[in-house]
């Protein structure tokens, strides 16, 4: 058994984890990056060849988060001279008149977010083969378009690597002993470090519970569906398509949305932001397709160029937290233990900011944005610990 010591462990190397290691290792930090599958993986939730990125939200502290983030996703290109992100727009549809829908539009506009608004009477024009619905509004933030998710993860994990960084995959942590020197045990070796950061998605729980804390995460599974275009290319990048999102619809309140065909030529990306509750070592056990008849049924109304079955139908999970904002927040008992969970299906585009910001954390220095509204605090009643 090999005896290591670290200036910091990170657990699970999916983005999250894997930015957090980059901005250590940025800082001549000594880090070791475990995960529990061998790497690359389609188990959690950051495999898969897209992302929407996009600012428009409901929150400012997320559009602000956002500004650098797009920042730091183009100084990541620059730095590997691979290409992660394209520019395509996202068009947001949902009744004019709803909360959702009127509460994004606000907030773009006190942003100042560059965005188009399209009346009903011209949207045809612009956004061809979608059926808008009556009483529907749209806009495009014309900031917005594709990650390469893939691709993002690996070229971040490389060079992370480079400078100096270890991976070590297929290490599952058995045992998390705490105190001012953190001793992290696997099958293959015991690992020291002066402080750990836990980014194990839907396993946050299993790990935290060697540490006496439960947050109130769900694990639920998402249908990851791809709908064959009636006209090779109707709805491509190339044509200029943009990712959409349906935030309230006749078939359900939940957001739909969507992205451009591209990486199955042919294949139109369409999912439902939420599914069956699930263990997440028990992923595919799970074969409810109550999210797929939405979809179909969706599909058939508003999307006339689509096949309206999906032609595949690929696996990830969203741990969610009951407000769907993120944990980036401090152990309640060990300062020195920090924790990144319940990314809530929209975290993939946050990625290099929240490794920047747990990164922070767990150097001791005041975070570069006000983390209130995502410290474990605001869960008094939920988040119980042991000790």
């Amino acid at each position: 058994m090999s005896q290591e010591v670290y200036d910091c462990i990170v657990i699970g190397a999916g983005i999250q984890g894997s930015f957090t290691s980059y901005h250590m290792a940025k800082k001549n930090k000594k880090t070791l990056l475990l995960e529990q599958f061998p790497l690359p993986h389609s188990r959690g939730s950051s495999h898969g060849q897209t992302r929407v990125i996009r600012k428009a939200y409901e929150h400012d502290f997320y559009v602000h988060m956002m500004e650098e983030s797009y920042q730091l996703w183009s100084q990541l290109e620059k730095e590997t001279n691979v290409q992660l992100y394209r520019r395509t727009g996202l068009l947001v549809m949902g009744p004019e008149n709803g909360k959702e829908f009127q509460l994004l539009k606000t907030t773009l506009e006190r942003n100042h977010v560059p965005t188009v608004n399209l009346p009903g009477d011209e949207f045809s024009k612009h956004i061809p083969l979608v059926n808008l619905t009556k009483g529907n509004g749209a806009l495009v933030d014309t900031t917005a378009g594709v990650l390469y998710a893939d691709r993002a993860l690996k070229t971040v994990q490389g060079l992370f690597q480079k400078m100096g960084g270890v991976i070590k995959d297929g290490e599952e942590v058995n045992a998390i002993k705490p105190g001012s020197v953190v001793t992290v045990t696997t099958a293959s070796g015991k690992y020291s470090a002066k402080s750990l950061v836990i980014t194990a998605g839907s396993w946050a729980n299993n790990l935290l519970s060697h540490t006496g804390l439960h947050l109130p995460l769900q694990v639920f599974k998402i249908n990851v569906c791809y709908w064959k275009e009636k006209v090779p290319g109707s709805y491509s990048v190339q044509r200029r398509f943009p990712c959409f999102i349906q935030v309230e619809s006749e078939e359900s309140n939940h957001h739909i949305y969507g992205l451009p065909s591209n990486e199955y030529p042919g294949l139109m990306k369409l999912c439902y932001h939420i599914g069956p509750e699930i263990e997440p070592d028990e992923r595919d056990r799970q074969t409810d397709r109550g999210d797929i008849d939405i979809l179909q049924r969706y599909v058939a109304r508003c999307f006339p160029g689509l096949v309206p079955v999906p032609a595949v139908v690929e696996s990830c999970m969203y741990t969610m937290t009951p407000d769907q904002h993120f944990i980036l927040d401090s152990h309640p008992t060990y300062s020195n233990i920090v924790i990144g969970a319940g990314f809530s299906g929209h975290g993939f585009k946050f990625g290099p900011i929240v490794g920047k910001l747990l990164c922070e954390l767990s150097q001791g220095e005041v975070p570069s944005y006000d983390l209130s509204p995502f410290r474990i605090r605001r869960f008094q009643t939920h988040s119980k610990s042991a000790l």
